[in-house]
């Protein structure tokens, strides 16, 4: 089964994992989130998400959500698993990319289920206006 870690500004992460498992079911084991905080120190938070990728990496793949690209919950998590061949990162998480890789991650390969929550995730952003209703009228 494949391990997730959720690093994310806040208490957004938190959140949202409690929104998907509310959808698709608890998830008692590995799963991971981690806030980022200003008011813990940038070492601190880089040794907490090197302790998590240890703690989670296995030999079916860990998957690191940050919340955007170039924040710093990505910033400190890319160079943890850089070095890591079974970690892949995904940024710009959303409910819909937590929900699919919940439902997914013991039936699918890592590289499979990465592509996969890119797609899911795309897909739920829309303008629903022109992509619901526009084929209605």
């Amino acid at each position: 089964m494949i391990n997730f870690l959720i690093v994310t500004h806040g208490e957004f992460g938190a959140y949202l994992t409690e929104a998907a498992e509310s959808i698709v079911g608890r998830q008692d084991e590995g799963v991971k989130v981690l806030s980022i905080s200003p008011r813990v120190a940038v070492a601190e938070l880089r040794e907490r998400i090197r302790r998590a990728v240890t703690e989670l990496s296995c030999d079916d793949g860990l998957i690191l959500f940050t919340d955007m690209p170039g924040g710093t919950p990505s910033n400190l998590a890319f160079p943890v698993l850089r070095s890591l061949p079974r970690v892949e990162m995904v940024t710009g998480v959303n409910l819909y990319m937590l929900v699919s890789a919940f439902s997914h991650r013991s039936d699918t390969k890592l590289a499979d289920l990465v592509e996969k929550i890119l797609a899911d995730g795309q897909k739920s952003v829309c303008d629903v206006r022109r992509r619901f209703l526009a084929r209605a009228g």
